[in-house]
C-alpha cells in the first residue's frame, strides 16, 4: 500500500499532521468549547464528556476520504488513526496511511483498531499492555481531538487484558477527552462486564452480526433496550445492510464500505431520520 499522509480541510491544510495540529479554537465553535471547559474544572461527570458531540458520526476507515460536504454542527468524523496488531510479545503499531479531508469545525474522534494474531497469540504481558496504552494515549495530545475510540473484538479470554488497558489509558488521559469503545451487540444484551469499564460509551455494532443476528433481531424487535447503560447512548450501523429497529434518541455511528460521498451520506441520513 502506498503511504499518503496528506490531509486537507476546506482551507487546504496540506498534511495529516498539520490537520491534527490545528488549534481547538479553530476546530470548534463555542457550543463545543463550553462543555469541555466545564469538564476541565471537574464540573461535569465523566458521562457527559460526549454530550456535545453531533448526533451522527461517520466512520472514516483506512482509505482516502474527503468529507468536505458535511455540516459540522450535525455530523462528526471518527477516523481510523492507528492499527495495533498484537503478536507474541510485540505490539506492532501502524499509523493512518491515507489522506483525510474534513471541513473546519468538524468534531473529530481518533479511532484505534486492535487486532490479535491467531497464529502467534499475544502474551498479554504488562509490557505489551504498556505499549498499547502509550500508542493510544499519544492521540489525545493532538489539540483538535475531542475523544478516542477503541475498536477491539475481545474474546472472553482477552477481556482482562482489555479491561486493564482501558483503566490504564483512562488514568493517563486528560479528563476532558472522551473514551468510547465499539461493542459486540451480544456484550450489550447478555454480559455485564462493560459496567466495570472506565468509558463514556460502548457503541453496539448492529451490522456484521454473524451468529448473533437472529437473537439481536428478536431482542430489538420486541422493543427491548440494551442491558448495559453504557450501550444506551449510541449505535453503530452500516450503509450496506438493512436497518434493524433502532432505539430512539441515540447517537448514530455510520460505516460505509466505500469512500464516503455526499449522495451516500444524504441517503443514509434520510433513512435514519425516518
Amino acid at each position: 500500500m502506498k503511504a499518503d499522509n496528506s490531509v486537507q480541510t476546506c482551507s487546504r491544510v496540506p498534511s495529516f499532521s498539520s490537520l491534527l495540529a490545528v488549534s481547538v479554537l479553530t476546530m470548534a465553535t463555542l457550543v463545543w468549547l463550553v462543555p469541555y471547559t466545564f469538564q476541565m474544572f471537574g464540573l461535569l461527570p465523566s458521562g457527559n464528556r460526549l454530550m456535545s458531540f453531533p448526533p451522527v458520526m461517520l466512520w472514516a476507515w483506512e482509505r482516502p476520504e474527503a468529507v468536505n460536504f458535511i455540516n459540522p454542527s450535525e455530523v462528526g468524523v471518527a477516523f481510523l488513526a492507528k492499527t495495533i496488531h498484537l503478536r507474541g510479545k510485540k505490539a506492532i503499531i501502524r499509523p493512518r496511511l491515507q489522506p483525510l479531508q474534513v471541513p473546519e469545525g468538524t468534531v473529530l474522534m481518533a479511532v484505534t483498531r486492535i487486532e490479535v494474531d491467531r497464529f502467534e497469540p499475544p502474551s498479554f504481558s504488562s509490557d505489551q499492555q504498556a505499549q498499547v496504552v502509550f500508542a493510544i494515549a499519544e492521540l489525545a495530545r493532538l489539540s483538535n481531538i475531542s475523544a478516542l475510540q477503541i475498536d477491539f473484538d475481545a474474546t472472553a479470554s482477552e477481556r482482562a487484558f482489555y479491561r486493564d488497558v482501558l483503566h490504564d489509558l483512562r488514568s493517563r488521559l486528560p479528563d476532558a477527552i472522551g473514551l468510547s469503545i465499539t461493542a459486540l451487540a451480544s456484550w450489550c444484551i447478555h454480559d455485564d462486564w462493560l459496567s466495570e469499564l472506565p468509558i463514556d460509551e460502548a457503541v453496539p455494532m448492529l451490522y456484521r452480526l454473524g451468529v448473533d443476528r437472529k437473537q439481536v433481531l428478536l431482542h430489538l424487535g420486541d422493543g427491548r433496550d440494551f442491558r448495559s447503560p453504557l450501550c444506551q447512548q449510541s449505535v453503530g450501523i452500516s450503509t450496506d445492510e438493512p436497518r434493524l429497529r433502532l432505539p430512539a434518541g441515540r447517537r448514530i455511528y455510520i460505516f460505509h464500505p466505500r469512500p464516503w460521498s455526499e449522495e451516500a451520506m444524504h441517503s443514509i441520513m434520510r433513512e435514519v431520520r425516518r
